[in-house]
């Protein structure tokens, strides 16, 4: 016969409280042991330098701004839907002149537990454009990341 109530409740508890308990007290261990200290100065400066560089907000093209990648990843989604009809997708920014085309390659796959599927890309700029080929993946109920990109040589 099963656990009473009771008995599920403090098995279920104990443990909680345990690591509660564990946790406070290391917390305050650790806060009675520390020193307050700046540490501005123990860092170099490495804006002064030029060589640190914000990462591109997007893995298609380092001219893509944030808001060009938040529309660009928006039509990925939509073309790489795997109930999708396959159809290119498009996108712009008017602002910035970006656009760009997604187009989805062959069927979708799973891949490490996440579905994925190959496209190809065109983006666009005032005075670029690229032709590139990849593929993205999302685990379940998750976003479309991309794994890997390259130029194409096919147009989209």
């Amino acid at each position: 016969m099963g656990r009473s109530y009771k008995e599920w409740w403090i098995a279920r508890e104990v443990p909680a409280r345990l690591r509660l308990g564990f946790a406070i007290g290391v917390g305050l261990m650790g806060g009675a042991c520390s020193i307050s200290m700046p540490i501005g100065s123990l860092v170099e400066d490495q804006s002064a330098t030029g060589s640190v560089k914000a990462a591109p907000a997007s893995p298609l093209s380092a001219d893509l701004g944030p808001e060009d990648w938040r529309r660009a990843k928006g039509a990925l989604a939509i073309a790489l839907d795997p109930q999708g009809n396959g159809s290119p997708v498009t996108w712009d920014n008017p602002e910035t002149g970006m656009k760009g085309t997604f187009v989805p390659i062959g069927q979708p796959f799973v891949k490490n537990d996440e579905i994925c599927r190959a496209f190809r890309a065109k983006v666009m700029g005032q005075t670029t454009a690229a032709s590139l080929q990849g593929t993205a993946c999302r685990p379940s109920g998750g976003e479309w990341a991309i794994r890997g990109v390259k130029p194409s040589k096919k147009p989209v």
